[in-house]
């Protein structure tokens, strides 16, 4: 029996995903839960499990590929044909396709109102979705020595021009792959999208391209430069860094952010570290600077809670949370991720040790889950590992506050009255000025940066 495997929203509602990697090809025997591919949703790398035994029949999808949710991605043929689908197999590959929403729900990104309660269709981000069945009606083919009836409907909404010669003939414009949205901002705006270049899936035209030709049209005419290959590159935002730049704009334009800059001396923190490197329970794992800063930041919290808190719109609260998952911005080839570490506040320093060691890892590698960056509460960017002294960060959405961590290095400072050369860095505090004010994010600041000073005060206020 031949079984069609169809890419299922692995979480909070997504409603497309790119195919990254494939790992089978046509003819390749699979078992259960056998991973086959690799997706990059907006959250992150997910690896994909096939349900059933039996043989890869074809990949309907390439690498590269944008695809909706419950489009089919890869046929099985079973390993025993004819046989009555496996009551658990196939309970796993239906449960792993979203079922449709109840009446009154509200696709993510349309303009609002009920779902319908025909059957539905997921289309394109932001054009909310289509009912009705999923396969198209053929086109009827006219006998090559008839020429089709000028009276014909086209597929597309805009007019040809009148010079066009008629479909089927000698010169006749190439089809044009674009959804009924995108045809009708065509037309809205006075593009021919026979023109138009198209960047989506398998060069389907997008909106970004309509909106783009229409730009270009607008531009008052001027005499032609040549172009030398390879003077602008266009990468697709997508994935990660579409979900990362939506989060940034939301967080920019609805918390009030303030930023607060505090110099250091940190050399007594460099020294702890050189000494923590040398104990038996720190043998395993790394011991960075970022460590003493994360137990600086939860001893922190734990003596101004507000400063790990979020406000909550729809209620007009505060939620002021007694517990730590601590963000940590990484920077990864497909963009910036924040993973955190659940509960750090009860961990002790091996352990958040570890936990800092593990999430690094995960990250750099593209492995992290959705689950691993939802929830969290006060995030740190280090941002001194690329050589930069201080920033102002932007608050990672639904928290109050986010450090950034500067490069440490020699600088000359004064110690007990005299010159010396000592270890400095600079922290940045950016937070939510609805939730922490003047004196609150001081005060915090203030306390991070006497831990990193001494580091007994962190055993001191523990």
């Amino acid at each position: 029996m031949r079984r069609e495997f169809k890419l299922p929203d692995v979480g909070e509602g997504l409603t497309e995903a790119e195919i990254v990697r494939w790992h089978v090809k046509p003819g390749d025997d699979v078992k259960v839960n056998q991973i086959v591919v690799e997706i990059e949703t907006a959250k992150s790398i997910v690896e994909l499990p096939i349900p059933w035994d039996g043989v890869v029949a074809a990949l309907l999808a390439d690498e590269g590929q944008t695809v909706d949710v419950g489009v089919p991605i890869i046929t099985v043929d079973t390993t025993e044909p004819g046989a009555a689908p496996d009551e658990r197999t196939q309970a796993l590959a239906d449960d792993m396709v979203p079922k449709p929403p109840a009446e009154g729900a509200v696709e993510p990104g349309a303009h609002g109102g009920p779902a319908p309660k025909e059957e539905r269709q997921s289309v394109l981000v932001g054009y909310g979705v289509k009912t009705g069945a999923t396969k198209r009606r053929a086109r009827k083919k006219p006998p090559s020595d008839v020429t089709p009836a000028p009276t014909g409907v086209t597929p597309a909404p805009e007019p040809a021009p009148p010079a066009a010669p008629p479909a089927g003939a000698a010169g006749a414009r190439p089809a044009v792959l674009a959804k009924p949205p995108v045809r009708k901002l065509a037309k809205d705006l006075g593009v021919d999208l026979a023109g138009v270049q198209g960047t989506g899936p398998q060069g389907s035209i997008t909106r970004e391209d309509v909106h783009a030709a229409a730009e270009t049209a607008q531009r008052p005419a001027a005499r032609p430069v040549p172009q030398a290959p390879g003077r602008e590159e266009r990468i697709p935002v997508k994935g990660v860094r579409k979900m990362t730049a939506q989060a940034m704009v939301a967080s920019a334009f609805t918390a009030p952010h303030v930023t607060e800059f505090l110099q250091v001396d940190v050399t007594g923190t460099m020294e702890a570290v050189r000494r923590l490197r040398t104990l038996q329970d720190f043998a395993e794992v790394k011991v960075s600077p970022l460590l003493l800063v994360a137990k600086a930041v939860l001893t922190a919290a734990r003596r101004h809670p507000m400063v790990n808190s979020a406000w909550d719109e729809a209620a007009q609260e505060i939620v002021v949370k007694h517990y730590v998952n601590l963000g940590i911005a990484a920077a990864t080839p497909r963009g910036l991720v924040v993973p955190n570490i659940k509960d750090a506040h009860a961990l002790s320093l091996p352990a958040l040790a570890e936990e800092l060691a593990k999430l690094t890892e995960t990250a750099r590698s593209g492995r992290t889950q959705p689950a691993e960056m939802a929830g969290g509460t006060i995030t740190i960017t280090n941002v001194g590992v690329f050589g930069v002294d201080a920033g102002t960060p932007i608050l990672n959405p639904g928290e109050a506050a986010i450090l950034a961590f500067g490069q440490i290095r020699d600088m000359p400072w004064v110690v007990d009255g005299e010159l010396a050369v000592r270890k400095v860095t600079t922290l940045a505090l950016s937070f939510d000025h609805r939730i922490i004010d003047g004196e609150l994010g001081s005060l915090f600041l203030r306390d991070v940066g006497a831990m990193l000073e001494d580091p007994l005060r962190m055993l001191a206020w523990s």
